[in-house]
């Protein structure tokens, strides 16, 4: 039998890690400020959206820009940009005092964010063995969610019993230990092998600025960031309406369990059987844990969805991701990377701008009762962009080896 290459090593865990705290800052400080800019600015609650708007359009903007710097510059200078950036950004939530220099700061600190993330999405994509791809970004993941679960607790806990000061002197130490962790990552001074005459053509067009290859995967994953989207922001205020605000900080506690359970095998089987062979099963068992939640009346019911959730987005995300990577032509798999997560957040953003007002009108278990079943037309989607095509490879090969 031959021996698997290492996937666990020195980089791998050190990437993992500085983007764990670069996630954990950006939950940490997602479900805080809103609160601490209604209590201590004195801001209206229409203009609350624009904290997380502005720092989502930047990261949004700044990504294709650090996809193609890598390309130009060579990983290691954009990663250590990147990370002084989120660094200095995390670290001055003292300053602030009106809702004016606030979404300024939220503008500086998503650059960093948009730069962080593309950089260490590159590093781990090239650190990780090919053989284990599929496996490897879903641990690479798991780290995100995890971020996913303690972020919120922990910023709730400090608006609430901490003070301003201790709050932020947290995102600041969350900032400082991504910089650290991320510093102790031995990267190449090189520029990625294939990407010289890459970076000689770089203009500052649109169509330079994404990878193409890995456009069709990423408006599959923009497509499910939608309904994801409902989820991630409404479902503690879905719980308060249904009766059960006392377990919803338990949804993603028990969302980041089954993750840790099922990562094993999720990510063994996409590397061994294929993409479409995940895909399906999971975006099916997705639809049926948000159809679960739309119906939930008790505790175990409500958390019966989380984990079906987890498991079904939680395989999802990383498996489209790999895609996106995996397209990508020699060389830039940070633009590949830049590409998914850019389109991925435009999803994410226009998502939770909808589902604010569709859930208002209809009510946020009708809209659940809806994500599912478009959840479900978009297992055709996935089909039409990509799923065919390979489906379609899968049979040519076979063929071809009986042939022999």
């Amino acid at each position: 039998m031959e021996k698997q290459p290492k996937l666990w090593t020195r980089n791998f865990i050190l990437v993992s890690i500085s983007n764990f705290f670069v996630f954990l800052t950006f939950y940490y400080l997602l479900i805080l400020l809103p609160i601490y800019a209604l209590d201590f600015l004195n801001i209206s609650e229409a203009e609350v959206g624009l904290i997380v708007t502005v720092f989502l359009i930047s990261a949004i903007v700044s990504r294709p820009f650090a996809g193609q710097w890598v390309s130009r510059y060579g990983i290691r200078k954009v990663f250590i940009a990147s990370a002084f950036i989120f660094a200095a950004g995390a670290a001055l939530y003292f300053l602030p005092q009106s809702i004016g220099s606030l979404l300024v700061l939220r503008f500086f600190h998503g650059i960093g964010f948009g730069m962080a993330t593309t950089a260490t999405g590159t590093i781990v994509a090239n650190v990780i063995p090919p053989l284990r791809r599929g496996e490897g970004m879903g641990y690479y993941v798991l780290f995100v969610n995890l971020a996913m679960v303690i972020g919120p607790f922990l910023g709730l806990t400090a608006i609430q019993d901490w003070g301003a000061e201790t709050t932020f002197s947290i995102s600041a130490i969350f900032g400082f230990l991504a910089l650290l962790t991320g510093l102790m990552i031995k990267l190449p001074n090189e520029i990625p092998q294939g990407s010289t005459q890459i970076a000689e053509k770089i203009r500052f067009r649109i169509g330079d600025m994404f990878e193409r290859p890995a456009v069709k995967i990423s408006v599959v994953g923009a497509f499910f960031a939608i309904a994801y989207s409902s989820i991630l922001a409404f479902v503690s205020v879905y719980a308060s309406q249904i009766g059960l605000a006392k377990v919803a900080s338990y949804f993603f506690v028990v969302y980041a369990v089954v993750l840790l359970l099922s990562r094993p095998f999720t990510g063994k089987w996409f590397d061994q059987f294929g993409a479409n062979v995940i895909i399906y099963p999971a975006l099916i068992i997705f639809a049926i844990g948000v159809f679960v939640l739309s119906g939930a009346e008790s505790a175990f019911i409500f958390l019966l969805a989380a984990a079906l959730v987890g498991l079904g987005w939680g395989t999802v995300f990383p498996s489209l991701q790999t895609i996106a990577i995996q397209e990508a032509s020699p060389g830039k798999s940070g633009l590949a990377t830049a590409t998914y997560l850019s389109i991925f957040d435009i999803g994410m953003g226009l998502g939770s701008f909808l589902v604010g007002i569709i859930g208002a009108e209809i009510g946020l278990n009708t809209l659940y009762f809806y994500s599912s079943i478009y959840i479900l037309a978009g297992i055709g989607l996935y089909y039409l962009l990509h799923g065919k095509r390979k489906e379609a490879s899968a049979t040519r090969q076979v063929l071809s080896e009986n042939r022999q």
